[in-house]
Parts: structure tokens; sequence; C-alpha cells
């Protein structure tokens, strides 16, 4: 039972770290947000397995934490609230080529990232040129020319 507790509490406080950290952290992995990530596995599998390192005990804790992330998505698909507060939601960030500072302040996203996604999926080159640009929920961003 120890181990299950301990699946369940560490998953809570990644998960929770990593809402904190925000959409922008998981979508584009750099190399040093991947060595980052390896690390926190690491400590991950020493804080869930504890001293016990048998088979089992790690079989316990897989299982555990696949059963927390299943249990999660069947509460957000019956709760939006829940998905909205785990998942966030959409954000505009560029209206009629202007750029919207305080919702792109808060996602930690400058005019760079939105024109490096503009030019990748459209082929556009300035702000003007952008109807509008979302930052969506897992962290991309999408651009809708002007017409």
């Amino acid at each position: 039972m120890d181990s299950v507790l301990r699946a369940a509490a560490i998953y809570l406080i990644v998960l929770i770290v990593f809402r904190i950290a925000g959409r922008r952290t998981l979508s584009d992995l750099t190399t040093f947000d991947f060595v980052l990530l390896l690390i926190i596995g690491e400590a991950t599998q020493q804080a869930l397995l504890g001293d016990d390192f048998s088979v089992i005990n790690a079989a316990l804790v897989i299982v555990s934490l696949v059963g927390f992330d299943i249990a999660l998505s069947l509460t957000k698909q019956k709760s939006l609230w829940f998905a909205k507060i785990l998942d966030g939601e959409p954000i505009i960030i560029v209206e009629h080529g202007q750029l919207l500072g305080h919702r792109a302040k808060k996602a930690r996203i400058d005019e760079s990232d939105i024109l490096e996604a503009a030019r990748h999926s459209q082929g556009l080159e300035r702000l003007d040129q952008i109807k509008f640009a979302i930052l969506e929920k897992d962290g991309k961003i999408s651009v809708i020319p002007n017409g």
C-alpha cells in the first residue's frame, strides 16, 4: 500500500509542477529540457520505489501511475471544469495583427515565437498578416492568416 500512496503523491506533484510550468514547457523540448526530464524521472523513481527495488513493487508502481492517469482522463471527460483546470484552454494571443501583450506575457510567449509559428505553418513574415494566433492546450501556436 505504501507504494501506491507514494505513486499517487509523486504523480500529483509532477502533474502540478508541469501545470505550473506552463504549456510551452512540454511542447518544444530542447536538449536541456530532455536532460531535465531524465533527471526528474530518476529522482521520481527513487522516491517511488524507496528501499524496495523488487520487480513486484516496480510493477505495482507502474500500474498505479497508469491507473491514476486513466482515472484523471475519465474525470476530465465527465467534468469540463476539471478538464479546464488540468489542461487549460486555448488562448488568443494575436488578434487582427495586434499582439495581445498581457496574454502573451502570461503565457511566456514573445513576438518571435509567434512569428516562428507563422513562418512554419503559413509562410507569414509579419504580425499584420495574422488574423489570429492561438496558443493551443498542447502548447503549439495555431496561426490563421488574414483572408
